[in-house]
């Protein structure tokens, strides 16, 4: 690994800090400071793996609501 990779990995927010940042982003309001600041201290790696976590939960949700519907119309 390039010294920049394990710099990245070396950020200092933990897991649950940078799903806060990423749910914050997900509803939209969040300010330009505070997002400036997240970028600098978010890891990659937890950002990857809490988009993960995030698609995983929209898909469920989604097929709740789809078999909802679906059972509404029977």
């Amino acid at each position: 690994m390039s010294d920049d990779i394990k710099e990245l990995a070396q950020r200092k927010l933990n897991f649950f800090q940078t799903l806060k940042a990423i749910l914050w982003a997900f509803l939209g309001i969040r300010k330009g400071a505070g997002y400036q600041e997240d970028i600098s201290r978010l890891n990659p790696v937890h950002i990857i793996l809490a988009g993960i976590i995030g698609v995983l939960i929209f898909i469920f949700i989604l097929v709740m609501v789809a078999r909802w519907a679906i059972s509404g119309l029977a």
